[in-house]
């Protein structure tokens, strides 16, 4: 299947299984009409995979990427079907920025195969402001980190491509909400 098909595939699974109307707090303080969980579809083996293939051609070719990774929770299913797609291709090594260290174990802010001193690209699920993933982004700064670019599945349109650049960060989405929401 192409890429346009898997896009126009992945675009009828969001519609059916992560756009909920009603009333909702967001993450970045606001309200909405709707609201964007997009782990139903993350979560699910097509659209996982879908998910997977749209990430993946996004960065086949970007060689200056070595690793993908994102802020928990979201991300998770986008870094690991992503870097599981890279097997064998162009490998792309993953990993996981927590929102707090656990306090036991090895005790890190940032999980899973990063390396100091590397060009990464930050995945995201839903963007509204940018304000989660700015999270990662000075998580792995603070380790030396080049971040390439954020991917995400949706952005809202809220703000979050303005806020990015002004950190002097490019935000690339697959969808916007209203195509979603139309």
């Amino acid at each position: 299947m192409s890429l346009v098909k898997e896009r126009e595939r992945l675009l009828e699974i969001i519609k059916q299984k992560s756009v909920r109307r009603g009333k909702f707090k967001l993450a970045s303080g606001g309200t909405s009409d709707y609201y964007l969980d997009m782990r139903p579809t993350t979560f699910d083996p097509e659209g996982a995979n879908l998910v997977a293939d749209l990430v993946y051609g996004m960065l086949r070719d970007d060689h200056d990427v070595e690793a993908i990774g994102g802020l928990e929770l979201g991300s998770v299913p986008i870094i690991v079907g992503a870097a599981m797609r890279s097997r064998g291709r162009r490998p792309l090594a993953g990993f996981v920025v927590r929102k707090e260290k656990k306090g036991h174990g090895t005790d890190q802010k940032i999980d899973g195969n990063f390396r100091p001193n590397s060009t990464v690209v930050l995945l995201e699920d839903v963007t509204t402001k940018g304000g989660s993933v700015m999270q990662a982004v000075r998580a792995v700064r603070a380790q030396g980190a080049k971040v390439k670019k954020i991917i995400t599945i949706v952005d809202r349109l809220e703000g979050a491509r303005e806020n990015l650049k002004r950190e002097g960060l490019e935000l690339e989405a697959i969808f916007t909400a209203p195509e979603l929401l139309g």
